[in-house]
């Protein structure tokens, strides 16, 4: 057999290869798993910086360092449960994963900690978290950014 006809048919198989047939998460379902993950990991984060490493309230509050400390803690926490599991303790309460938009495979650290930081920036302008509502596969902006998309299980 020629090499020729060894590529085209190896085309024909990765043609004949059909994407899973998947559902995009809803709005409602999303802002319920993003509230649960605010509850079961940023709240112990801020916890712990408040009252053990500054020593209370007080300090907290006027300190600039400390909240940026917990919004990064945070992020470096959630890529790594989004790189891990494809999940956070949230979106698995709601059976749901962060995936790639073409592959629907997990996602790396990286593109998992870009799209938290892109996700900042979206929830800063606000215009990012409206964009699920107009679109069918229900991407907000930060999902745009990193081509990714939320999938039920």
């Amino acid at each position: 057999m020629r090499f020729r006809d060894l590529k085209k048919q190896k085309k024909q198989q990765q043609s004949q290869k059909k994407l899973p047939v998947v559902k995009y998460v809803s709005y409602p379902d999303k802002i319920k798993a993003f509230i649960t993950d605010m509850f079961m990991i940023y709240a112990p984060i801020l916890y712990i910086i408040t009252y053990l490493v500054m020593g209370g309230k007080d300090e907290f509050q006027s300190s600039q360092l400390a909240p940026l400390i917990g919004v990064s803690l945070y992020g470096l926490v959630y890529a790594l449960l989004i790189a891990k599991f494809g999940q956070t303790p949230g979106k698995k309460a709601y059976t749901m994963k962060v995936v790639d938009d073409k592959t629907y495979e997990k996602i790396g650290f990286f593109k998992a900690l870009c799209r938290f930081m892109a996700f900042l920036f979206s929830a800063t302008i606000l215009l990012g978290l409206l964009t699920p509502f107009y679109r069918k596969d229900k991407k907000a902006l930060h999902d745009i950014i990193c081509s990714t998309v939320e999938i039920y299980e």
